[in-house]
């Protein structure tokens, strides 16, 4: 507990206070009784860098892999380097599609089990239906084609909103339904108009004219894919976009069955990787942060050569503020202290190692080149401001009985509209951060004990007051006496 004099008393417990050091320009009114306002977050500074640095890490999870799996079946299509038959094209496609569905299930992927269902059932009936050879250079659809170019983008955009909750009766069944009451119409439309598929193949190949109706849908589907794509930053929901230009251009191109199969083999595949890339992410990258997880931490360490630094960083007071303001509250915390992390300079990758304890490795870095980059980070989280509201939501604070601790004498409704009424002006609060650091040396090469030398310093870093960064101390070399025990 803080002092008059500022010194602090090891005796007494450290209440939960997230208040500003003495020298920090943002006052902080003290927390107690009862009263808890729910924190909203805003950031006052460094806005623009952020910025930025969500914009390429959105732009990656957009073209990474599925933009560019596109491209290079682009690029092999028209280039002609890659001749492939269309037995072979055949193939590919289905072994993408068989295996794209057997991992979906194996991962409980219903959203990309489904679309990989409805490229699937939209190749059997484009074999099926046929285009008008009227115009050899710009053909017209037949009607089932018409049908296939516009429930197929609807399709897709209805599987982008649908929620993910596995392969379970209530989720699967309705989207089967609907499957299966639309092939039921596009083979009735087959039936009625038939004609044969053009499946020749020329230096300067046919286009296929599709209808207005069905480029306003797929313009429409790929706007809101695009968008949703960006806002999720998720590997299925950029796959279904790509998947779903891939299969425009197979339609385009439906003329020439080169062509053709390889954007719908692409199309296919697209969706395929996605649940790859998805695991991957899930495996080697925390959900909550999106920093590389404990996992990807240990193969970095196995990695490591000498010389290399590893810094070890942890939230001050983080379960006090965790239990003060709700987990809700606590998860915004880690995210928009995880954002900083990913931003450090100076060569490092900042990892996630387990609840509010990150680690940064700087691969050919010592203790002097890495320090002003970490005190760099250190200032700015703890230039990031809080803005606290009067609406609090927790009248009690956390604890095991909190459930029923009840005033029977009040009631909860007048009594919350009260305390509302009392609550104090909206101030300002901050996160801060302790800083271990250490390096590789003659006696501790191993990269398990430098972080053992980190965490050690990160624990000087606590007990010195919090929001500051230490160094490990070099350990000098003991030598052993010879007249030890000597008489």
């Amino acid at each position: 507990m803080r002092t008059e004099k500022g010194a602090v008393s090891k005796r007494e417990p450290r209440p939960p206070s997230f208040s500003p050091e003495p020298q920090r320009p943002i006052p902080s009114p003290p927390l107690g009784g009862d009263n808890f306002p729910e924190a909203i977050f805003y950031l006052s500074a460094f806005r623009e860098t952020e910025h930025a640095f969500h914009v390429g890490k959105t732009l990656q999870s957009l073209l990474v892999p599925g933009g560019i799996l596109l491209l290079g079946a682009a690029i092999l299509a028209h280039s002609g380097w890659l001749t492939v038959t269309p037995p072979a094209l055949s193939f590919l496609y289905f072994s993408a599609v068989s295996g794209g569905m057997l991992l979906a299930w194996r991962f409980h992927s219903s959203r990309t089990f489904l679309a990989l269902l409805v490229l699937f059932l939209a190749d059997q009936a484009v074999t099926m239906s046929g285009l008008d050879r009227a115009a050899p250079s710009l053909a017209s659809v037949s009607p089932a084609l018409q049908a296939i170019a516009l429930l197929v983008p609807l399709n897709f955009l209805l599987i982008s909103f649908m929620q993910e909750r596995g392969f379970t009766l209530a989720s699967i069944a309705p989207a089967v339904i609907l499957l299966f009451a639309q092939s039921v119409f596009v083979a009735v439309l087959t039936r009625a108009v038939a004609s044969p598929v053009a499946t020749h193949s020329h230096h300067a190949p046919a286009i296929v004219s599709l209808p207005g109706t069905a480029l306003a849908a797929f313009a429409i589907s790929g706007v809101v894919l695009l968008a949703h794509a960006l806002y999720t930053r998720k590997p299925a929901d950029s796959a279904l976009l790509w998947s779903l230009t891939a299969l425009f251009l197979s339609l385009r191109f439906l003329p020439s069955a080169r062509i053709s199969g390889m954007y719908s083999v692409a199309a296919a595949t697209i969706l395929a990787t996605a649940i790859i890339e998805n695991s991957y992410l899930l495996a080697y990258h925390d959900e909550l942060t999106t920093l590389p997880s404990r996992r990807a931490f240990n193969d970095a360490m196995a990695r490591l050569q000498d010389p290399f630094s590893i810094a070890v960083v942890d939230i001050d007071h983080f379960k006090s503020f965790n239990d003060t303001y709700g987990h809700d509250t606590g998860d915004q915390v880690l995210r928009l202290v995880a954002s900083n992390l990913a931003r450090v300079t100076g060569g490092g990758q900042a990892y996630r190692c387990g609840g509010e304890e990150f680690a940064i490795v700087f691969p050919g870095k010592t203790i002097a080149e890495t320090a002003v980059h970490l005190e760099q980070l250190r200032a700015r989280i703890e230039q990031l401001q809080f803005r606290t509201r009067g609406n609090d939501r927790r009248l009690v604070p956390r604890g095991p009985d909190r459930r029923n601790q009840r005033t029977p004498t009040r009631g909860r409704k007048g009594y919350a509209i009260r305390r509302l009424a009392n609550q104090p002006n909206p101030a300002f609060l901050s996160v801060t951060v302790s800083i271990g650091l250490a390096n590789c040396t003659e006696a501790r090469p191993l990269p398990e004990m430098v972080l053992e030398d980190a965490d050690k310093a990160l624990y000087r870093a606590k007990e010195n007051g919090r929001n500051r960064l230490e160094s490990a101390i070099p350990r000098p070399r003991r030598t052993r006496s010879r007249a030890a025990g000597i008489a």
